[in-house]
């Protein structure tokens, strides 16, 4: 589910190098690149009639194969209409715990008639490949995959084994999201390379910044309902649905959460403000990283939609419905308050503090996520990650800041941070913020992204692999 840059802050004027020019090519992994993306995006793997999510799983099996893996070692689990494949190249120590590379193969529907480019037609254009999944995330699954065969094709032996884990319904049910992270359980390290990691100037078009996921929010929905015996409209009551519901909402609307920080988050913000263009910003960014109590900080930062999610749980009204005639008293009342909730906290605690907050008796509340997200910790700031990550970005691209950062979810990830195995968001793909229509119309990627991407993937590979 492809998030988006998720750094919320103004860049224009910073201009970086590009990568570096002594970058070594790689022409049989770059062509290979292109020729799976181009042919993953054309199986329409979509949920429900005619999903060919196995399809796409058959064809990364075959490029592994022909790169050297046993066919023994890889598995097309079949689940409902789709499927997930685990592929596994064995490490010299099968004591160490593997390092598991995670995508997804599914992509969101895709009209062909609202776009300018059939969806499920790959075309290559003025630098861009397009198509439904270019962006989220055939593109980024046929990279890391094939920067892994050129890895390979090098003769590397990994001490840790390395598995390749693509899940077949991220964008909906995530029923092989949570197959395979209980199957994969005993990993070392995940990394999911699921959408860009790195922002690209709108001005030069050269990398600005690059970030890490380590933690992200649960996603959540409550239902609130206020039912009444109705009557006549003539004859007004005080316990009126709507008015109840209304008021309700009134106080959720305006309560704001305990600000809190964590080592991710605490570290986003000192990073971010150094590239903050707006000193009032940056200032306040600086002060919440130091105390987020700071009532100078908090009052910046909620005045910001971009920064307002980010230093506490949330949760905001997105639908109502109430009443059953114009002349009539409702009879009931409802509406669903969407909330992503910080690290730490559990659903049944955010929901029992929603209750307080409403201070209304009728008011019944319900939640109506289901199992499709999980409460999951913060994945540790883990020293061996970040300097290969910092090494590996500097590689492909340049010394550009990087910057760990945390998602309002969902992801993957959330379901490997539940049973304990750290997982990072740490994709090797960058562009433009302007240019991410993942999930939207006329979807790209810049194949800018190629070279840099395998160059990448070949350091961490090695560096998180090799110990």
């Amino acid at each position: 589910m492809r998030l988006g840059t998720l750094i919320p802050i103004s860049l224009g004027a910073m201009l970086l190098a590009s990568g570096p020019a002594w970058a070594k090519p790689y022409p049989e992994a770059e062509r290979q690149v292109l020729e799976l993306s181009r042919q993953a995006i054309a199986l329409r793997s979509v949920r429900g009639p005619g999903n060919k999510t196995g399809e796409v799983a058959q064809l990364f099996r075959d490029a592994l194969v022909k790169g050297g893996w046993d066919p023994r070692q890889i598995e097309i689990v079949p689940y409902e209409d789709t499927a997930y494949l685990i592929a596994t190249w064995p490490g010299s120590d099968p004591s160490l715990g593997p390092v598991v590379v995670s995508a997804h193969m599914d992509v969101v529907e895709a009209k062909p008639e609202d776009w300018e480019r059939d969806p499920f037609t790959p075309v290559v254009e003025n630098g861009y490949l397009y198509g439904r999944g270019a962006s989220d995330t055939k593109f980024d699954a046929a990279l890391a995959l094939s920067a892994m065969i050129e890895l390979r094709r090098q003769g590397f032996k990994p001490r840790r084994g390395l598995v390749i884990a693509y899940s077949g319904d991220e964008e909906t049910t995530m029923n092989t999201s949570k197959l395979i992270a209980q199957r994969l359980k005993n990993a070392d390290i995940v990394l999911n390379v699921d959408g860009a990691s790195g922002v690209l100037s709108e001005e030069t078009g050269k990398p600005l910044f690059w970030s890490w996921q380590g933690a992200e929010k649960t996603y959540v929905d409550y239902k609130i309902e206020v039912t009444n015996p109705g009557g006549h409209s003539s004859m007004p009551r005080k316990d009126n649905a709507i008015v109840q519901l209304s008021q309700v909402l009134a106080r959720i609307g305006h309560y704001n959460f305990k600000p809190e920080l964590n080592d991710i988050t605490r570290q986003y913000w000192i990073e971010a403000a150094k590239l903050e263009a707006d000193p009032r910003q940056a200032a306040a960014m600086k002060a919440f990283a130091a105390d987020p109590q700071d009532h100078g900080a908090l009052g910046v930062l909620r005045a910001n939609p971009a920064t307002a999610g980010r230093i506490a749980t949330t949760c905001v009204p997105t639908m109502i419905a109430g009443g059953h005639a114009q002349n009539a008293l409702p009879q009931s009342a409802t509406a669903n308050i969407n909330c992503r909730i910080f690290p730490g906290h559990s659903r049944e605690e955010i929901l029992a503090e929603l209750e307080k907050v409403a201070a209304e008796p009728a008011a019944k509340f319900t939640d109506m996520t289901g199992d499709e997200s999980v409460a999951a910790p913060a994945s540790p700031m883990r020293d061996d990650f970040v300097k290969a990550a910092r090494k590996a970005v500097t590689a492909a691209w340049g010394p550009i800041p990087i910057i760990p950062m945390q998602a309002s979810g969902a992801s993957d990830s959330m379901w490997y941070r539940a049973l304990g195995v750290p997982s990072y968001g740490a994709s090797a793909t960058l562009i433009k913020e302007s240019e991410d229509f993942a999930h939207g119309l006329n979807e790209r990627e810049p194949l800018l992204n190629i070279n840099p991407g395998i160059t990448y993937y070949l350091s961490l590979y090695k560096d998180l692999a090799g110990k």
